[in-house]
């Protein structure tokens, strides 16, 4: 069942996670949207940050969840960027995937039936 996130980067600048290689280098809505959006359609940000854990093989699986048909739309309020995620993946993992992107640079607003 698909989900509506609506999230909150109320300092983009700030929304960098805490390794280079797996943050958000995004300017501007569309591009924090489309980075997003990326993170959860396929799992090439999770396979990065798997490979770089001292036992990758005992990485929970579920974390590296997909969703093809994920949608994310960005939007400049005022200096902060609201994103809204149309997506089935669990909030558990959207959390994560929002953590390696953004670090603590994030609010989640609300969740919706979409």
């Amino acid at each position: 069942m698909a989900v509506r996130y609506y999230i909150s980067l109320p300092d983009p600048a700030r929304a960098r996670g805490g390794d280079p290689a797996f943050s958000f280098d995004a300017h501007g809505a569309d591009e924090f949207a489309a980075q997003l959006q990326h993170a959860l359609r396929t799992s090439s940000l999770f396979e990065r940050w798997r490979a770089r854990q001292d036992d990758p093989d005992d990485v929970d699986p579920g974390l590296g969840a997909v969703d093809p048909d994920a949608v994310v739309a960005g939007q400049q309020d005022d200096l902060s960027i609201l994103l809204v995620a149309r997506s089935s993946i669990p909030g558990h993992v959207l959390k994560h995937r929002l953590r390696l992107l953004a670090g603590g640079a994030w609010e989640l607003r609300d969740v919706a039936a979409a």
